[in-house]
């Protein structure tokens, strides 16, 4: 069965150039120039990934993407021609799981959309083993369920995005180890990430306001020059 792909940008030469390069690899493409129109194409259809432009006129990218993200379960790829660091977390952050920038190779976008896909599949597989007791990490009151996708801290629940799930895990999984910058890039983005290791400051940041401040402990620990790490003994 072919994989079915969303492709929503309005400049025309693009998407039609992005199109025709995706059907020679295989993937039956619906194109949409329109925001409001997407998301109703999105919602309505059946794709296994949405490649989605930020501006567009009727409502942009990320809206489109945050509302999206209460309906349907899809990899979304972000096309932008913004390059600051805060609008590709923006972007993260509403559920997208890779952006590439404007202009790109189209060999690129061809491989982040060959992992986004891989990803998403192997990420569908543990929750339908409801079986599996396994992926459970702890630091001391904090628990992360891996099958559940579930944090908690003294059993009180912690919403995470799925990036800041991933490097909590990846720095749990390595207690008293010091990650670098490029490790938790690696780990947490992928090989075929071409982002700033910066992000990882900025999901760093955001894990400790989640946790740290709120629950008064120290549990992720900066080496200056190296990177971070999440030590054994608890609150030290």
């Amino acid at each position: 069965m072919s994989v079915k792909i969303l492709l929503v940008e309005d400049e025309e030469k693009l998407a039609r150039f992005v199109e025709l390069e995706l059907l020679h690899e295989g993937y039956e493409v619906t194109k949409s120039g329109n925001g409001r129109e997407a998301l109703e194409l999105a919602v309505q259809g059946s794709f296994d990934l949405i490649l989605l432009d930020i501006m567009l006129p009727g409502l942009n990218g990320l809206e489109v993407l945050r509302r999206l993200q209460k309906e349907k379960d899809v990899p979304v790829i972000l096309l932008t021609a913004r390059d600051a660091v805060m609008d590709k977390v923006a972007g993260l952050d509403a559920g997208a799981v890779d952006y590439i920038t404007k202009p790109f190779a189209i060999e690129e976008l061809l491989a982040r959309i060959r992992v986004a896909l891989k990803l998403h599949a192997a990420a569908a597989q543990p929750a339908q083993d409801t079986s599996r007791q396994e992926g459970v990490l702890t630091w001391g009151e904090l628990c992360l369920d891996e099958p559940k996708h579930r944090v908690t801290f003294a059993n009180h629940e912690i919403a995470l995005t799925n990036r800041e799930f991933l490097m909590l895990k990846t720095l749990l999984e390595n207690q008293d180890i010091v990650l670098s910058r490029d490790t938790l890039l690696d780990r947490v983005c992928g090989y075929d990430f071409a982002g700033e290791t910066n992000i990882v400051d900025v999901y760093i940041r955001y894990l400790r306001s989640k946790i740290d401040d709120v629950f008064g402990v120290k549990m992720i620990h900066t080496i200056r020059g190296v990177g971070y790490v999440i030590k054994s003994e608890t609150g030290s």
